[in-house]
């Protein structure tokens, strides 16, 4: 158990080290050797868990769906809201999120990669819609897998153009804006004037996630995110 428990603390070591390398570098400029060097195992120890640094980027994509969602609303078209949010407040200091962010958009030449956190997000994205048209939360032209596909593609989008101009220093602001201008066209009327569209929507959820997990919501790249590390 000892050693099952080392090699699992290993494996996210080695997860935390590749994502700050990818994130920095891109997929093209990111080593297997400066990822040991971060981590500080051998390079052995990085074979034994990833045989590839393709295989540790699909490691650093998977990480990010490790734990739990956002908290569970009534209404789900308010958790497809938060998921956004929640990883927009969370992203400028979450090398797991911006890494996943960066791989998907940024694969050098080589296009057969499959390496990708798009497609996760979007069919989480679809579950939530789904689930909120059985509500009778969407107007009646939605579809839910064109929807969850168009938010994505969007928030990376506005997420490429707020780490260019601003450093992310507005990227919640620009998420807001881009929800006040999709959500219209998605939700019911009813639910709609209920939704918290709000920039700090996000530093919110996060923070009630973390009074939830017993922590006093300061620490946001631990347990308390729901995104990054598993319980």
């Amino acid at each position: 158990m000892a050693r099952q428990e080392r090699a699992l603390r290993t494996r996210r070591l080695i997860l935390e080290a590749a994502a700050s390398v990818f994130d920095e570098f891109g997929y093209e400029g990111a080593t297997i050797g400066e990822v040991v060097a971060r981590a500080g195992v051998t390079r052995g120890a990085v074979y034994f868990h990833f045989a590839s640094k393709r295989e540790l980027a699909q490691g650093v994509i998977e990480a990010q769906y490790a734990s739990e969602a956002v908290p569970e609303r009534a209404c789900k078209l308010q958790e497809f809201v938060d998921t956004g949010m929640v990883v927009t407040h969370l992203i400028p200091t979450d090398p797991m999120l911006s890494a996943g962010v960066r791989l998907s958009v940024d694969q050098g030449a080589d296009g057969s990669l499959g390496v990708d956190a798009a497609p996760g997000w979007i069919a989480r994205l679809e579950r939530l819609l789904v689930a909120a048209g059985e509500r009778g939360e969407l107007l009646p032209h939605v579809v839910p897998a064109d929807t969850a596909a168009l938010m994505t593609a969007s928030w990376v989008g506005v997420q490429l153009q707020s780490q260019r101009f601003t450093g992310r220093a507005d990227l919640a602001v620009r998420v807001a804006t881009l929800y006040r201008h999709l959500m219209p066209s998605v939700a019911v009327p009813g639910v709609l004037a209920c939704l918290d569209l709000a920039a700090d929507r996000g530093a919110r959820v996060v923070a009630e996630m973390a009074a939830a997990a017993g922590g006093d919501g300061t620490a946001e790249n631990d347990s308390t995110s729901g995104f990054r590390r598993e319980p």
